[in-house]
């Protein structure tokens, strides 16, 4: 099953041009594809669309095999496709570490031993057990990307967005977080301004053109 199509999709923000006119794209389980493009040109609006945080102005969004039209057709879309947002401080609200993993797994009714099992499980799986009772936004900004990044893994998706994870990460912590999604199950959707990331991660890319996709 295809997990996310978007067809013809068309957005315009009051009184302005087209952001997005007519762009389409499928993403395949275990499937890593890449978005190209200049700032502005509509990816994370992109994004938003696919997850229901926005609404086209016209055009389609098939999600885990089924057509989503209104908000409530998102709920269980953002539970198996994680968003790892462009800033860490979007996402991260928490007062530690621990709590901001363990809110997904509470919210879909784990108990919270069980999500305290998953807070432990991720965090071992990231290598990251050290930032487990940390005060989250005392984190460094490479620290927060990584803490990001597990709080959607802890929800357990079948596929990732990923709005340019790379966003404020010295070499070091880029490299990291490369060595952990290439590690991982999931169908990944890329959008990066680092080519070098790009072409490591999901070298198949479709460049966002005049509001279109296109193969590059």
């Amino acid at each position: 099953m295809t997990l996310l199509k978007l067809e013809q999709i068309c957005f315009s923000y009051p009184g302005q041009a087209p952001v997005l006119d007519g762009a389409s794209f499928k993403l395949e389980p275990g499937q890593r594809l890449s978005i190209a493009g200049p700032n502005g040109s509509g990816k994370s609006t992109l994004f938003r669309i696919a997850l229901g945080l926005q609404m086209p102005t016209s055009g389609r969004v098939i999600a885990l095999g089924q057509d989503r039209r209104v908000e409530a057709d998102f709920h269980d879309v953002r539970r198996q496709i994680g968003l790892v947002f462009q800033d860490p401080d979007d996402q991260l609200f928490c007062p530690t570490v621990a709590e901001d993993i363990a809110f997904g797994p509470l919210n879909l009714g784990r108990s919270k031993t069980e999500a305290l099992a998953i807070v432990d499980q991720v965090l071992t799986d990231l290598n990251l057990m050290h930032l487990r009772d940390r005060i989250t936004h005392k984190l460094s900004g490479g620290e927060k990307r990584l803490v990001t990044l597990a709080t959607v893994l802890a929800m357990e998706p079948k596929a990732l967005l990923l709005d340019e994870p790379t966003n404020a990460l010295d070499t070091k912590n880029e490299a990291r977080l490369l060595e952990i999604l290439q590690n991982l199950p999931q169908a990944i959707l890329l959008v990066s301004h680092a080519p070098a990331f790009r072409q490591a991660l999901a070298p198949d890319t479709l460049e966002l053109r005049d509001g279109r996709l296109i193969a590059s």
